[in-house]
């Protein structure tokens, strides 16, 4: 009786000190079949990881400093499902490669230290891109820059975020690190990212426009360059239907610049919701042969639809294509390597999978 009574004490202050600390364990999984074909590829057939939603695990908490502050942080590693390895490409060669940040919030608004995902990348704690349904995800229609400069993740950041002012928040982002760089280089000599944007969100609409640069002055770094891009997204909530506009323009000084507008819709169907969006980009590619046309343009469109089979589990369906003209016409991939198959310019993807969350 005596030892029961321990166990149910020990148990007790267990339970309280957790709930003090007030951390969770939280994570995705997700994988499905991803059926593509490139320009000038073989069609392939394969499970895919984080097709959607990247899989990952993590661990946050916050603590109560008391009058309205507290201190919390996030900790997170992302890594393939399909494979159990964390070589995804945000988390290989890292612990917690997805976000590893410490921050302060309070009535000043909230300023964190880390590594994280950037503005304009959609991805971690303080992303701000809005105006298209498929978001960063599902291949081909995911909204990403062109040329870059959306950086997706960034180290020896430091960021701010205003309160909300009706609606409105007010965010910037700097880092002295990007993935690669030598920690023994000087702090002058580092790359660096540049980050500021405003965010509405009121009523029926959500808005953002973010601006990003990124220069690139690592001496071991044989593409010195300086980027920038500039998002604005605007999405209005009918209720029976959410449409969205989506503008982008990216320039990079040995590069390329381009224009890429984009217009989708959210509609809820049959219980669960259909993502479809439409997207042009045109510009010029200076690395393509001075010979050739270095004026391109490309277009895509895709579907995607959401089914919740439960309160952690979702159903996934893909399709989507994409076509190119003038300089980019004979182009399938991003890549250079000859072995790439994920079609970018030119092809076509079919997926169907799963996400859970826990």
């Amino acid at each position: 009786m005596k030892k029961s009574l321990i166990a149910l004490a020990v148990l007790g202050a267990s339970s309280v000190a957790f709930a003090a600390s007030n951390v969770t364990l939280y994570g995705v999984i997700d994988t499905g079949v991803l059926v593509q074909k490139a320009k000038h590829q073989d069609t392939t057939v394969g499970l895919n990881s984080g097709f959607v939603s990247g899989s990952r695990w993590g661990i946050k908490g916050v603590e109560d400093l008391g009058n309205g502050y507290n201190v919390g942080f996030v900790l997170e590693e992302g890594y393939d499902s399909d494979t159990g390895a964390n070589t995804a490409s945000n988390s290989a060669g890292k612990v917690f490669g997805r976000e590893s940040q410490l921050y302060v919030q309070g009535g000043f608004g909230k300023l964190g230290f880390g590594r994280f995902g950037t503005l304009g990348s959609g991805a971690g704690s303080y992303h701000m891109l809005t105006g298209w349904a498929l978001t960063t995800s599902y291949g081909l229609s995911s909204w990403t820059s062109e040329i870059g400069t959306s950086f997706s993740r960034v180290d020896n950041a430091v960021v701010y975020v205003t309160p909300n002012f009706n609606g409105l928040t007010l965010s910037a982002m700097y880092s002295n690190k990007m993935k690669g760089d030598d920690q023994a280089q000087k702090w002058s000599k580092n790359n660096h990212y540049y980050g500021i944007g405003a965010k509405y969100k009121a009523n029926a609409i959500t808005s953002s426009l973010i601006f990003e640069a990124k220069q690139i002055k690592e001496a071991a770094d044989t593409n010195k360059n300086t980027q920038y891009a500039i998002n604005f997204g605007f999405e209005y909530n009918l209720g029976s239907v959410t449409p969205m506009f989506a503008y982008q323009y990216a320039w990079q000084d040995e590069g390329k610049k381009t224009n890429m507008f984009g217009l989708s819709a959210k509609v809820p169907v049959a219980g669960g919701d259909v993502l479809a969006g439409a997207r042009y980009l045109f510009g010029k590619d200076k690395s393509l042969p001075a010979a050739g046309d270095q004026d391109v343009n490309s277009w895509n469109i895709g579907a995607a639809y959401v089914y919740p089979l439960s309160k952690r589990t979702k159903l996934n369906a893909y399709a989507g294509y994409a076509d190119s003209g003038k300089g980019w016409k004979d182009r399938s991939t991003k890549a250079t390597d000859a072995t790439a198959i994920t079609p970018v310019y030119n092809g076509y993807q079919l997926y169907v999978g799963m996400v859970h969350t826990f």
